[in-house]
C-alpha cells in the first residue's frame, strides 16, 4: 500500500523531507505550491502498518514523521521541526493491499510558521 501526504501550502523556502529510519529523506525545499511524499507501507492481515517510515507509539498508534528545517537538513533553517502524522486512524474500511491513499495536511501553524507536532488532516484519507 502506498500513502501520499500532501502538505497544502507550506512555508516557501524551507526544506522538508520524510523521515525514514530515524534519517531525513529525499528533502525537497518549498515553493508556492502544495508539496507530496509518498511511501510505501507494508499492511498486515490485523490492519497494522509497518515499514522503514513507519513509526509506533504504544500498542496501537502508528504514524510518519515530515522533518522540516534544520531536522530535514537545512542547517542554515531559522526552524528545527517535525510533524506527526497519525496513520492509525486512517479508516479500516480505506486498508486495501496495492490500495494508494491520499491526505491533506495544513502547512502552516496559527502564527505562519511551520506546521509541527501531530497535525489534523484538512481533508481526511481518500483513495486515488
Amino acid at each position: 500500500m502506498t500513502l501520499r501526504l500532501i502538505i497544502d501550502d507550506p512555508v516557501p523556502g524551507v526544506r522538508y523531507s520524510l523521515q525514514k529510519d530515524d534519517m531525513p529523506f529525499e528533502p525537497c525545499t518549498a515553493g508556492d505550491g502544495p508539496l507530496a511524499f509518498e511511501l510505501p507501507v507494508t499492511l498486515h492481515p490485523d490492519g497494522r502498518m509497518t515499514g522503514p517510515f513507519v513509526r509506533r507509539e504504544g500498542p496501537r498508534r502508528r504514524f510518519v514523521y515530515i522533518r522540516i528545517g534544520t531536522s530535514a537538513g537545512d542547517h542554515a533553517s531559522a526552524w528545527s521541526r517535525r510533524a506527526k502524522v497519525d496513520i492509525h486512524t486512517i479508516p479500516a474500511a480505506l486498508l486495501v493491499p496495492g490500495a494508494l491513499l491520499e491526505v491533506h495536511l495544513p502547512g502552516r501553524a496559527r502564527d505562519g510558521s511551520p506546521a509541527c507536532a501531530t497535525v489534523r488532516p484538512v481533508m481526511e484519507w481518500r483513495p486515488v
